[in-house]
């Protein structure tokens, strides 16, 4: 079975990897990230994802047959990327704009080998409640929105601010699991490799449940 290199330092990432039992070995290698000129998000991300994993496979040595997983996330208002915070301001705005409307999720996941490139993206629609200013200046006081997309994770305390959500939450977290099952599975990569030892105590003293 070929080796998993994973080229992200995201934790959320290595998290739902692990979650879906997929071992794998992370290798990050810096991009430019900088949208082009009139560039689609859908495409930007799509060229991110890409570009991270064919960076990664870059740095293999010859003869290792390793399967590289490259991913991006964007959030989408309007037709333009919001990205991760510069400052207080910015997250404010951001959080503002996204405050009792629809916004799109877009996650790339992009396979790279010495003889096989292929992507995918995914899309997701998600609404915000209507947010009042002290929620999200407590948001903001939390930190949590400083290193995220579209300055809020949805698997953490934004959670509450989702009302509706149309497609795949682990992509809006990070990574389509699904999608991402589906490709690996092309690359004969399985998921399912590691799973937790079980325990009875779950299902009663006896293993046969409670009465």
């Amino acid at each position: 079975m070929p080796t998993l290199y994973l080229a992200s330092a995201s934790p959320r990432r290595r998290e739902l990897l692990t979650q879906i039992g997929v071992p794998f070995v992370t290798r990050v290698a810096a991009i430019d990230e900088t949208p082009l000129a009139d560039e689609a998000p859908h495409a930007y991300v799509e060229r991110l994802a890409r570009a991270k994993a064919g960076a990664v496979l870059a740095t293999l040595p010859a003869g290792d047959a390793g399967v590289v997983l490259g991913a991006d996330t964007a959030v989408v208002l309007d037709g333009h990327i919001l990205g991760k915070p510069v400052d207080r301001d910015d997250a404010l705005a951001t959080l503002r704009a996204l405050s009792g409307r629809e916004h799109q999720v877009l996650t790339a996941i992009a396979l790279a080998t010495a003889q096989r490139r292929v992507a995918r993206v995914v899309t997701t629609q998600v609404r915000f409640t209507t947010l009042s200013p002290v929620q999200i200046e407590a948001y903001w006081a939390s930190g949590e929105a400083c290193d995220k997309a579209g300055s809020y994770g949805i698997q953490g305390l934004a959670a509450v601010f989702v009302s509706q959500l149309q497609g795949s939450y682990s992509a809006v977290v990070g990574l389509p699991l699904c999608e991402t099952a589906e490709l690996l599975a092309e690359f004969a990569i399985p998921c399912w490799q590691v799973l937790p030892a079980h325990n009875p105590e779950v299902a009663g003293r006896d293993g046969r449940g409670s009465n």
